[in-house]
């Protein structure tokens, strides 16, 4: 049979899938079917766009370029003539931490619709989405899921069982060839959450059950993906890469060095999530020495704090403390703090916050920004701050919740987030990457106007502005000449 892939993109709580990143949905599906000897096709939101919605003409904007069709795959061309002869269509799909993306946009239920509904193969909705379901935007529920798909499955072929998935792993890597873009290859530590009842926002623990996957696949699928030419890796799918093998130090240890041992020139190794609980707790510091020793520079270990206010802590079944989260930017900023050859320091947190959570108030607010600037007066570092509005996911707590506590309190919501902007984010930039700071290896990657684009590879990387129209997907060495908000603009070191 004839199936072909659909990947609108997935972005979870413990996993990302939006270009560059190659998220781990499309490829163990692959590697079943490839395994089962079927015939595989892989295209993408934006091979649909152009070839429904533009007709196979690309949009000439000579100011600024279109990311809706940025990502095409090497069956662009041929779209109509694949979908005509397709068996099964697996739509891969589900955004459930909406963000801004800088080269790509995800698609939705609602956009694929008029494209796909009335073709005449079997359709099958997979992914985030047929679990919990898919929002591009805070603020709002999920998006109701079409009557037209035949079936919906999250757990399609069995990928959720790692006995299942560790050989799809393996097969799936043969999608790359179908894939023209250099990706960063988002690899599965964990599955679940090691706490026994999860955030009240998070999908996660409605997916699986905790189980964390062994050394050896993980590495056997960086080799396969390596021999297909991936040299990005950021180890993800996990709600916190120090609960790796139940907390064990030897365990993650053992990881890193059999990576580093069988894929030896990978140019980019970064981790994902990491819950400051953990980060303050026993093993703490030897696991951070870890990471820092094995990984590469421009590292950062999301901690999903939410919030600084411990009542909502308590509502929401969050995970730190302030004093934990607090102490947690500490070490990480002892151990990681220092600046490494790409002109990043090599370790660094990042936090997350969310507003619209059960039990918000005006204290919260204030508490947030209290914590923020109480880390930045003394002396710390955090990469980044990443400010959501809550989105309503069926099966979590704030389901039943809904959207009370962001109505509420939606009017001091840019007070808020301004405040952190220009306070906190600002001065800390400028802390993280000083005026006459070089960063190395910046791959430009959009144009607006007359000016360019773009970012190192990384986990969560700066994004670059220079005043000037450079070739796209080139890297240059970059000087730092001034701070915005959340970036930096430049001068071209090497052109």
């Amino acid at each position: 049979m004839i199936y072909t892939i659909l990947d609108c993109y997935t972005d979870e709580p413990a996993g990302l899938g939006v270009p560059p990143y190659l998220g781990t949905y499309p490829r163990y599906i692959a590697g079943a079917l490839l395994l089962e000897k079927h015939e595989v096709f892989y295209i993408t939101i934006d091979d649909l766009r152009y070839w429904h919605y533009y007709k196979n003409k690309k949009r000439e904007n000579p100011q600024k370029t279109d990311i809706r069709t940025y990502n095409l795959t090497k069956n662009v061309e041929n779209i109509g003539k694949i979908l005509e002869k397709t068996d099964v269509l697996v739509v891969n799909i589900g955004v459930q931490v909406p963000g801004k993306y800088l080269s790509a946009v995800p698609g939705t239920l609602k956009e694929i619709s008029p494209a796909i509904r009335d073709l005449g193969c079997k359709k099958i909705l997979t992914g985030p989405a047929a679990l919990g379901g898919t929002q591009l935007e805070g603020g709002k529920r999920a998006e109701h899921v079409p009557d037209y798909f035949d079936d919906v499955i999250f757990d399609f072929m069995h990928t959720n069982n790692f006995k299942n998935s560790d050989k799809y792993a393996i097969a799936g890597t043969e999608i790359l060839k179908q894939i023209p873009w250099e990706v960063m290859a988002e690899i599965e530590t964990m599955k679940g959450c090691i706490r026994k009842s999860g955030c009240s926002f998070c999908t996660e623990p409605i997916k699986n059950l905790f189980q964390s996957r062994d050394q050896k696949p993980i590495v056997e699928e960086m080799k396969a993906l390596y021999k297909h030419g991936a040299r990005h890796f950021r180890l993800g799918k996990q709600t916190c890469m120090y609960t790796y093998k139940n907390y064990k130090t030897a365990e993650l240890k053992k990881l890193f060095e059999g990576i580093k041992k069988n894929v030896p020139r990978l140019k980019t190794l970064h981790i994902d999530n990491a819950n400051p609980s953990f980060v303050n707790g026993p093993y703490g510091k030897e696991m951070t020495k870890i990471i820092v020793e094995h990984c590469t520079p421009g590292n950062v270990a999301a901690f999903g704090v939410e919030t600084f206010d411990e009542s909502i802590v308590k509502q929401n079944n969050l995970n730190t403390t302030p004093e934990q989260t607090y102490n947690a930017v500490k070490i990480i900023n002892e151990i990681g703090g220092k600046r490494g050859p790409n002109g990043m320091h090599y370790f660094l947190p990042g936090l997350n916050l969310i507003f619209g959570l059960k039990g918000e108030s005006k204290k919260t607010g204030e508490e947030n920004y209290y914590w923020l600037k109480k880390i930045l007066d003394d002396g710390l570092l955090l990469r980044r701050i990443n400010i959501r509005q809550v989105a309503i996911y069926e099966g979590t707590a704030m389901a039943e919740t809904g959207l009370k506590y962001y109505r509420k309190n939606k009017k001091y919501y840019w007070k808020w987030r301004d405040q952190i902007r220009r306070n906190i984010d600002m001065p800390m930039l400028k802390r993280i990457v000083p005026e006459g700071t070089v960063m190395k290896k910046v791959r430009m990657e959009v144009h607006d106007g007359n000016h360019t684009f773009g970012r190192q590879f990384g986990t969560y990387p700066l994004i670059v502005g220079i005043n000037d129209r450079l070739p796209l997907l080139k890297e240059y060495n970059i000087m730092v000449t001034k701070h915005m908000l959340r970036s930096v603009t430049g001068e071209v070191l090497n052109q």
